[in-house]
């Protein structure tokens, strides 16, 4: 299981940002961003609520990596989010399958968003 350092440093390059930019983002300095990510020191509490905010994740994501709640912060429809963990449970195949839908459905709407 990844340490918070290693998920707080996935992120930031997830989102594009240098460890100077986000520490700017996060009110917090350089060489202090760059312990929270490599040397194991723990954020205080607002700086942690900051880069949950600036990641669009939660605190306990960032503390514990529990990916039901980063899932819940991104994902506002509760029936959705049901539906995406029963798809978790589907054979390869069928998840296959439900990925092509997705696909083919978000194709035809950027297509149609084009044609407009």
């Amino acid at each position: 299981m990844k340490k918070l350092g290693e998920r707080i440093q996935d992120l930031r390059k997830q989102k594009g940002f240098t460890q100077e930019a986000l520490a700017k983002k996060a009110g917090t300095s350089l060489t202090q961003m760059a312990r929270y990510e490599t040397k194991g020191i723990q954020p205080p509490a607002d700086v942690l609520v900051k880069l949950a905010t600036i990641f669009g994740t939660t605190v306990d994501f960032l503390v514990s990596g529990a990916t039901e709640d980063k899932a819940k912060a991104q994902l506002k429809d509760a029936e959705l989010l049901q539906q995406f963990k029963e798809v978790e449970q589907l054979n390869d195949k069928d998840k296959g399958v439900v990925k092509t839908l997705i696909d083919a459905f978000l194709m035809r709407k950027q297509l149609q968003q084009i044609v407009r």
